[in-house]
């Protein structure tokens, strides 16, 4: 009688309209779109958009965030930051990909860190005790060789 829902994902984007105002902290597993006013920390597992007539007076942690209106607070992702010619962000990066398109407004610290890629082997940090001390550079082993013989 009633027809299934073929739609393939099980979540449902959200959506803050032009007009509302939204406070408090948002946990939110789907995407995100701000086209109205939020006020307080978004924790999303998707992708964070702050429309051109959006507001967001929040610290935003994202897959990937979007922003074409206004932003005041820090931004947190493991994707990419863009910032529209229409964008304004008053608030620090984290990030592993920034860009910022020609009249978008940055105004705070950018930090890069890259997403841990599962393809790439990690490299391993350099541990100074385990560093040969009296190594020679190129300079000196060209000198040694050269009164060598």
């Amino acid at each position: 009688m009633f027809k299934e829902n073929k739609r393939l994902s099980a979540t449902t984007d959200t959506l803050i309209g032009q007009g509302t105002l939204g406070e408090g902290t948002l946990l939110c597993e789907a995407n995100l779109r701000i086209e109205g006013e939020y006020r307080g920390d978004i924790d999303c597992k998707g992708d964070v958009i702050v429309g051109e007539i959006g507001v967001a007076r929040s610290n935003i942690t994202a897959s990937e965030i979007t922003i074409a209106g206004k932003v005041f607070g820090d931004i947190v992702t493991k994707g990419r930051l863009v910032i529209t010619a229409t964008g304004h962000l008053t608030g620090n990066i984290t990030a592993a990909t920034l860009i910022v398109q020609d009249g978008g407004k940055l105004d705070g610290h950018c930090r890069m860190e890259h997403a841990h890629d599962p393809k790439q082997r990690p490299r391993p940090e350099a541990d100074p005790a385990q560093l040969p001390v009296n190594e020679p550079n190129g300079k000196e082993a060209k000198e040694k060789a050269r009164q060598a013989g």
